[in-house]
């Protein structure tokens, strides 16, 4: 319309999740070969995809998102066989998780192979490697036939987009092309596993379960030390502050959060598991079920973003293992912020 003044919006495909479309799929191959972003819809969040051997463009990823150095990059492949070419050892540890869960929301972290030309591993030794399930990811995969590094598609240490719409607020024309799957399945990151020492360890949680990793990888160590500040990290998501919404959040129990819609005459919004009724405010209710909160909670933090509110009180969840991957993604994003 004449008169407005809109920013700049990266060109936007719609692509069916389960057939995706041939045409959408090549064209978005040839930008990311081109040296091009595309952000692309997997299971978990929509990625911001560049090939993972081209340096400019892997710089681009780093300029785009403001992300810091320290920060690694997940290199996105079509099948375990393009995983276990960028390994220098591919134990069977790393086999029998990757039959377990591939494809699917499980990212290994191995020694990387000397002739393995991955850029954004933070200067490691390592490399992060995961095979996705959405048909999308792996169809734009096959096409580049190259391992794509794929960060989420959202201004560092920002929420996560689970639909192209949150891409295009939060990243705008610093993304190319962008291949619009509708919502995300899973809705928040792949749980990291790092096999590259003598004990595999869960670097950071998500929908899978505890249990379900160690009845695999039996030796699974849980929890390790955090690291240092501007310390390279061994996995993307391990910076204290992570995950934030524009509103302060904060993870309280129920009680406390009736008391806080009490007390604060701000506009606010909450997220729980069941009604907090004759009470102010824009509720967001989310039951108790674990796979729902993880679906839903980005989508959930970025609505009460678009309607302005300033605090956000968000339910505490179970102590229980299958809820550790919300859990951590709610603890980072309360955290203070640099």
């Amino acid at each position: 319309m004449e008169g407005t003044n809109q920013a700049p919006r990266p060109r936007v495909v719609a692509v069916d999740t389960t057939d995706p479309d041939s045409r959408a799929i090549a064209e978005a191959a040839r930008c990311i070969l081109g040296g091009g972003l595309v952000a692309f819809a997997t299971e978990t969040v929509y990625g911001l995809g560049a090939l993972a051997s081209d340096a400019d463009a892997v710089a681009r990823i780093y300029r785009a998102k403001g992300r810091p150095a320290h920060n690694p990059l997940i290199a996105h492949v079509a099948d375990a066989a393009a995983a276990r070419a960028l390994a220098a050892h591919w134990s069977e540890g790393a086999e029998a998780l990757a039959r377990a869960f591939w494809p699917g929301p499980l990212t290994l972290v191995v020694e990387r192979a000397p002739g393995a030309v991955v850029h954004g591993h933070a200067g490691l030794s390592t490399v992060a490697v995961r095979v996705p399930a959405a048909p999308i990811a792996l169809a734009l995969l096959r096409a580049v036939g190259a391992p794509v590094v794929a960060p989420s598609a959202n201004p560092s240490g920002r929420l996560s987009p689970t639909r192209a719409e949150h891409v295009v607020r939060g990243l705008g024309e610093r993304v190319d092309l962008v291949l619009d799957g509708g919502p995300c399945a899973v809705g928040i990151e792949s749980s990291v596993v790092d096999l590259s020492g003598r004990t595999p360890r869960l670097l950071r949680h998500g929908t899978l379960d505890v249990a379900a990793l160690r009845a695999v990888a039996p030796e699974l160590e849980a929890s390790g030390r955090a690291p240092l500040p501007g310390e390279a990290r061994g996995s993307p998501g391990l910076d204290p502050s992570h995950y934030a919404p524009r509103a302060v959040l904060e993870v309280l129990p129920r009680a406390q959060i009736a008391a806080r819609i009490r007390d604060f005459p701000g506009p606010h919004g909450r997220i729980v598991r069941e009604s907090i009724a004759g009470t102010t405010g824009h509720e967001r209710v989310l039951g108790d079920r674990p796979e729902v909160w993880a679906q839903r909670l980005y989508d959930e933090l970025h609505s009460l973003d678009a309607l302005g509110v300033e605090r956000v009180w968000v339910e505490t969840p179970p102590a229980d293992p299958a809820w550790w991957g919300v859990a951590d993604r709610l603890r980072r994003a309360a955290a203070p912020r640099p």
